[in-house]
């Protein structure tokens, strides 16, 4: 135990010489890398502590220490803001320890390191995908953890940006209108898919109109023979807008379009 102590302590000593840190580089005494790697990390100095920790996690595998420098190594990556890396370090750092010491905190970090490294809603969202993954695997292996509710708020966000990836799709689809195809169709497809997969979300009402303004446009647009049965798609969609949001912002649009479409049938 003393001999630890003053191992640390020559290692948080030498921390403020360059020279010193290059000779620790060449060092083959790995308990004083240890030691070292460990004070640079509580001092924020984290690219240094990643150099020492990468040559670490194979000497030390299998012991306590090994495991410590993996989770340190993850940590490390986490606070330089590089999540992907830290996230593969995490996940790495589980499956290598399943029952260590930072599962918890490591299958915690995996899913908070790709929540934060996750694209904006137009891009490909595979990575909103897999955090998701991770956060919900924390939540089932500890339903107790006092990261539980941070872990859920992370999902509903990464949830509310996969619905804003739908929504821009389908607006997309609306804009196109009969652009090389019956884009309307696929715009309310697309909305109703996004409907029935987040029924809670906060777009609810602007996927809704996206859908009544689709439908109208299909009965517009449509060949004779179906125009009536489309007309009344609007209609029907219509009632089912306005008895869900009877206040809507949309509510003088939602109207017009009622009111052409029974004109239209009445006609």
């Amino acid at each position: 135990m003393k001999k630890n102590i003053l191992i640390f302590v020559l290692a948080a000593g030498m921390l403020s010489s360059c020279g010193e840190y290059n000779q620790l580089l060449k060092s083959t005494d790995y308990e004083y890398k240890y030691e070292a790697a460990k004070a640079y990390f509580a001092k924020g100095q984290f690219s240094r502590s990643i150099t020492l920790l990468n040559e670490l996690i194979t000497i030390l595998k299998g012991f306590d220490k090994g495991e410590e420098s993996l989770y340190m190594l993850g940590m490390s990556y986490f606070n330089q803001e590089d999540y992907a890396t830290a996230a593969q370090t995490f996940i790495q750092y589980y499956t290598s320890y399943p029952r260590g010491t930072f599962t918890e905190l490591a299958r915690f970090y995996a899913g908070k390191a790709l929540y934060l490294d996750t694209p904006e809603p137009r891009l490909d969202q595979s990575g909103t995908y897999s955090a998701i993954q991770q956060l919900q695997m924390f939540m089932e292996y500890f339903p107790q953890s006092i990261h539980r509710e941070e872990a859920q708020n992370m999902i509903f966000a990464l949830q509310d940006k996969l619905v804003m990836k739908e929504y821009l799709s389908a607006r997309l689809y609306y804009n196109l209108g009969n652009y090389r195809g019956n884009n309307y169709l696929s715009c309310v497809i697309t909305a109703q898919n996004a409907l029935k997969d987040y029924p809670y979300t906060n777009l609810r009402e602007d996927l809704s109109i996206l859908i009544l303004r689709a439908k109208y446009e299909l009965a517009v647009y449509s060949v004779e023979e179906r125009k009536e049965e489309r007309y009344r798609e609007a209609v029907d969609e219509y009632y089912a807008f306005i008895n869900e949001f009877p206040d809507s912002k949309y509510a003088k649009e939602a109207k017009r379009i009622f009111e052409e479409s029974e004109k239209v049938l009445k006609d």
